[in-house]
């Protein structure tokens, strides 16, 4: 069965490398592959999950596709990802290429079991591993999408190996956290966006001010509860309790810290 469709009328870059790819397989990889990355971007490792479950099961779908020439059916659960990821490898569809009949279903079956096993985004454990976790099947994302343009670019070499290296670099989170303290990596904002962006992480817990001042390296921990804190406490985007010195982002502050991150999401949703 062929996969050759026309190319979208809307295209993106990875849109167009993937042409070659049946609808609705194509603007699906393409949609969940974006939200992985703006995921990973906000640093939400509950989300990432879900998104990466998401990528894995429409992944599935389109090699179920190409190797049998029937696919289970969007909207429809399948019932075990670890043993359709083996059919695929045992299939006799010894025309496709082995990175996608062998080696795409072995990614698969690990980012699946990682995310749902050891999982990404959820509470328990003795060490929170939540984080080398997501980035890993963050990896394993790239790289499905990488052998997807290798075999099915529908442009000359030359660009698809251009947009094969933006593809697997390494995308950076908006808020690090390391060694107990949280920090932003995001170069040249100020201290009330650094503020937002850290409390928009955990929206749910309030945070020291003392800590927030120490993470963002305020010269006083005095004037920063001065000049930045009582300002976005004033503007309705924080709430600020003086008496017990704790912080809560607001559901105003929260619109804000999204609208902040949606200009690094855009350069994302481009490729």
């Amino acid at each position: 069965m062929s996969t050759q469709t026309p190319a979208p009328n809307k295209t993106s870059p990875l849109q167009a490398a993937l042409a070659n790819i049946a609808e609705p397989f194509r603007s699906r990889l393409v949609d969940t592959y974006v939200e992985v990355k703006n995921a990973f971007l906000r640093g939400d490792s509950e989300k990432i999950g879900l998104k990466v479950g998401k990528f894995c099961e429409t992944l599935l779908r389109f090699l179920q596709h190409i190797t049998t020439g029937t696919h289970t059916a969007f909207g429809t659960p399948i019932k075990n990802f670890i043993d359709e990821c083996l059919k695929i490898e045992k299939s006799s569809a010894a025309n496709h290429p082995e990175g996608l009949r062998v080696l795409m279903p072995r990614a698969l079956a690990f980012a699946y079991s990682v995310r749902s096993k050891r999982g990404v985004g959820h509470v328990g454990g003795d060490i929170d591993a939540n984080a080398i976790d997501a980035a890993t099947c963050v990896r394993v994302v790239d790289w499905c999408v990488c052998e997807l343009i290798r075999v099915y670019h529908k442009m000359p070499l030359e660009e698809a190996q251009a947009l094969l290296d933006v593809a697997v670099q390494r995308q950076i989170p908006a808020v690090w956290n390391v060694m107990g303290k949280k920090r932003v990596l995001i170069p040249g904002l100020d201290a009330a966006t650094q503020t937002l962006l850290l409390l928009y992480q955990s929206p749910e817990f309030a945070v020291a001010a003392e800590d927030l001042s120490e993470w963002i390296d305020y010269s006083s921990a005095k004037d920063f509860r001065r000049f930045v804190l009582l300002k976005l406490h004033s503007a309705r985007l924080i709430e600020y309790d003086a008496e017990t010195d704790m912080v809560l982002i607001s559901p105003t502050g929260t619109k804000e810290a999204e609208r902040k991150l949606l200009k690094l999401e855009n350069q994302i949703g481009e490729i």
